[in-house]
């Protein structure tokens, strides 16, 4: 029977580290899992993320046909883990057509992992075990997470406390995503990122552990490094000025990443 795992976000919970290092090792794990990451099915992956985006039927079934394809090309194996926080929509704080401010996850992610379940069972059969992994933070670091991605790579022009503002119902990613799951009636696991972000294998350690990986393979294996970081509250300042200031969004992200470039090189030199 196959076993999988799929790791649907949420954003900014460590899923690019996560993704990150189970990519680097890929082959050093293979005895234990076959990993598959945004780089492998970047088509579903896109098309996950432009449903949460524009939630028409048409969507979903073009979602529902690159997923397809990907399963289709993914050999056979006894543990497979799918990790792609797009699996759950688009990320919170972007609009939905024709303007809406996305604030949850549930009305796209649910539709979502309907799909997914459903192509998962057509590919390795009714018997396959399929499991939800959710990484999580605290809703409030999560949104200033949020806040913080989106002002370096959108032209989101509001400071935090307008932007958090436009949250009013926050949602808590754990009853979210517990919501989801019980939708989808499939079993779930649930993982802050607090309890794995400072581990030796950062958040992947919450894949492993579920996994049971001996520890002496994980011993012989490089050390996660933080992926996807935000920038100090200056960085912050400096990008929502020139979000202010530059009606070229294209030149703008080219400039910012950039900026953050520089930023990031200085601190790992230091």
């Amino acid at each position: 029977m196959v076993h999988v795992i799929v790791h649907p976000g949420f954003h900014k919970t460590g899923t690019s580290s996560l993704q990150t290092w189970l990519g680097q090792n890929r082959r050093a794990l293979q005895p234990y899992l076959s990993f598959y990451g945004k780089a492998d099915f970047l088509a579903a992956g896109s098309a996950a993320r432009v449903y949460g985006q524009k939630p028409y039927p048409w969507r979903l079934r073009a979602f529902r046909r690159s997923f397809d394809r990907f399963l289709t090309s993914t050999p056979d194996a006894p543990v497979i883990v799918l990790s792609r926080e797009t699996f759950s929509g688009s990320m919170p704080g972007h609009r939905r057509f024709p303007g809406r401010l996305i604030t949850g996850y549930r009305s796209v992610a649910i539709p979502l992992g309907h799909q997914i379940i459903a192509a998962l069972r057509a590919r390795f059969g009714d018997d396959v075990q399929i499991t939800f992994l959710y990484t999580l933070r605290d809703r409030e670091s999560w949104i200033r997470s949020v806040y913080g991605h989106l002002l370096r790579s959108i032209h989101l022009r509001d400071n935090y406390e307008t932007f958090r503002g436009r949250f009013s119902n926050l949602i808590d990613p754990r009853a979210e995503a517990e919501a989801i799951a019980k939708a989808l009636g499939v079993n779930a696991q649930y993982v802050h990122l607090a309890e794995v972000g400072d581990r030796r294998e950062g958040p992947a350690s919450a894949v492993l552990d579920l996994l049971g990986v001996p520890q002496s393979v994980r011993d012989a294996l490089q050390p996660a490094t933080r992926a996807n970081t935000g920038q100090s509250e200056a960085l912050e300042g400096e990008f929502l000025a020139m979000n202010r200031l530059s009606r070229n969004k294209a030149g703008l992200k080219i400039a910012k990443d950039a900026i953050l470039k520089a930023a990031r090189s200085r601190d790992i030199d230091t």
